[in-house]
């Protein structure tokens, strides 16, 4: 991975990184990144494991970017520190060094519109080597014989994942990783994924895009106003999320059905139909359904879109003086390819 100087085009390349790693907050803030004056992550500790797939998970301006950009070593942490590989982030030379064994897929990449899309690609092979960027361009197909300026936002993402992995990569960093690809070269990307997963690559990515975090990862951590707010592996969040059921019956559902502890939810369609999502005892539930007769039963594992806005509910809940009495919080910890620990 290279920077450029500041603000100088590479050769017939990506566009300059600034040379030097962004711009370093004000002091005194823990464990954090300060810009401007606003503290885009705060108190955040977590690590990612050799060979695992880590998706990192949050809205926009969550500071997911932010925390990419402190690892990769553009920003500087006003406290704690953060390492990559190994490498310290505040060490130059030794990040320097790791960063050939990192790939990155940034959410947002400028490349010279002039150039086409081989001369990009062989100006990062100068700088990084290249192993398999002709299987990549076949897996991908990325139009690399046109000039960038003619790329459509699918075409610069296509080139952008060549370029991640093409020095086959022990690590690598994706923010947004599928923005811009059409549908069946998501598919092809979750595929592609799976392999490298199975060779033993690490992968760290940020998306807001639910269905391909629950499909590729193994871990997520949960990120909001920069705190860490959950940190579990897919499976746990799922169990932990209930089911969601939806049931239609012959009688009259009155306003009191199925209104035990753990129901969550709540849509109904029609006198004799509703749905929830479920928590709860399921001896409880079951005792409620043979109260009235049932036509149709549909159990099924909670969306994760709804794990994710229901835990969001509950944090602002606390937040707001609900359990804890209007304490925000405490964010989980833990440690990612860069740690933020005193």
């Amino acid at each position: 991975m290279q920077r450029g100087r500041r603000g100088q085009r590479g050769r017939r390349g990506q566009r300059g990184q600034r040379g030097r790693r962004g711009q370093r907050g004000r002091r005194g803030q823990r464990d954090g990144e300060e810009t401007s004056g606003t503290l885009a992550v705060d108190d955040l500790s977590f690590s990612v494991e050799s060979g695992e797939v880590f998706g990192y998970l949050g809205p926009n301006g969550a500071g997911k970017t932010t925390t990419i950009r402190t690892l990769l070593g553009f920003l500087s942490p006003t406290s704690g520190s953060a390492s990559v590989l190994g490498a310290d982030v505040t060490d130059e030379s030794a990040l320097l060094e790791v960063k050939r064994r990192v790939g990155y897929l940034p959410s947002e990449v400028e490349y010279d519109p002039d150039a086409t899309g081989r001369e990009i690609i062989d100006y990062h092979a100068a700088l990084k080597g290249d192993v398999r960027s002709e299987a990549l361009l076949e897996l991908f197909d990325a139009p690399v014989e046109r000039r960038v300026e003619e790329y459509s936002t699918g075409n610069k993402r296509k080139l952008g994942l060549v370029l991640a992995f093409m020095h086959d990569p022990e690590l690598v960093v994706m923010d947004e990783p599928t923005a811009g690809l059409d549908p069946l070269m998501q598919e092809r990307f979750y595929d592609f994924l799976a392999d490298e997963k199975a060779r033993g690559v690490t992968v760290f990515f940020s998306s807001h895009v639910l269905a391909e975090v629950r499909r590729v990862c193994d871990r997520v951590g949960i990120l909001r106003d920069g705190r860490l707010v959950a940190l579990e592996d897919v499976e746990t969040l799922l169990d932990r999320s209930g089911k969601r059921v939806r049931v239609r019956t012959a009688d009259t559902l009155d306003a009191d059905a199925f209104a035990l502890d753990g129901v969550h939810d709540r849509e109904r369609y029609d006198e004799r139909e509703l749905a929830f999502t479920f928590t709860g005892e399921y001896d409880a539930l079951l005792t409620e359904l043979t109260r009235h007769s049932v036509v149709d039963l549909d159990v099924r594992e909670a969306p994760l879109e709804d794990v994710f806005m229901r835990f969001y509910g509950e944090v602002d809940a606390g937040e707001n003086g609900g359990e804890g009495e209007g304490e925000s919080p405490r964010p989980q910890t833990a440690t990612a390819g860069g740690e933020f620990d005193d």
